[in-house]
């Protein structure tokens, strides 16, 4: 069904567009997680330019409203997950408060020699090795971040449950506490590795959170990175 837009109007046709959109997704004809049009489809229903549904759809997208996935199409971002950062918990936490289901896909476990910042964060011998652990989080089936974190290898223990849920779940069984972390955010971007495994665009921008987190203690328990998805998680300060 034609719904043209007004070209004679004062506004953009890109700005029409939008607001369609959003109307529609308000409305509850794109729910929450569903696709919406293809570019093709909505050039015909609207009477616009490729272009002009390209750049509608871009805004859309850096708004958090729309979320593109590889080789899928685009799609209505759904609720995203909070995370409180005035205090050490995990994703796990994070997907469980917020009432949906978390899980983890294991996708190297290794021990690896320490770099020259590994060493000094962990606070390490330069000839120490470290345990590597890349794993991909999803939230009801939907990849969210990858993370990758290093442990000391007194910690190799953690190989064995780094296919579960929580590795903090773990280090309480353990007796050891997360207890508080350093942390830098910053804007990344999806490498071919991150774009793999997060079903981002390569080049996409990305959430970056680098963190050192201490024990109860006060020692070095591991640092870490993840490339986190904008449009399912965000952070309270």
């Amino acid at each position: 069904m034609n719904q043209y837009l007004e070209k004679t109007s004062r506004s953009p046709l890109y700005l029409q567009l939008m607001q369609r959109i959003r109307n529609d997704i308000g409305a509850g004809v794109y729910p929450a997680g569903g696709r919406i049009p293809s570019e093709q489809e909505l050039c015909e229903t609207y009477g616009v330019s490729r272009v002009t549904v390209r750049k509608a759809i871009l805004d859309l997208v850096q708004e958090g409203l729309l979320v593109r996935r590889q080789g899928k199409g685009t799609f209505v971002a759904g609720q995203r997950l909070r995370r409180d950062l005035r205090s050490v918990t995990g994703f796990t936490h994070a997907c469980t408060a917020c009432g949906h289901q978390p899980d983890t896909r294991l996708i190297t476990a290794q021990l690896i020699p320490a770099s020259a910042e590994d060493a000094l964060l962990l606070g390490l011998p330069q000839d120490a090795r470290v345990l590597e652990l890349c794993r991909l989080r999803l939230c009801d089936g939907e990849p969210v971040l990858l993370e990758i974190a290093r442990f000391p290898a007194a910690y190799d223990y953690l190989r064995d449950e780094a296919a579960d849920a929580s590795l903090y779940a773990c280090l309480n069984r353990h007796g050891v506490i997360p207890s508080s972390a350093r942390r830098d955010i910053s804007l990344g971007h999806a490498t071919p590795f991150v774009s793999k495994h997060l079903g981002a665009d390569v080049g996409d921008a990305l959430l970056l959170l680098d963190e050192t987190v201490l024990d109860q203690h006060g020692a070095p328990l591991h640092l870490s990175r993840q490339w986190i998805r904008g449009d399912k998680y965000t952070f309270r300060m």
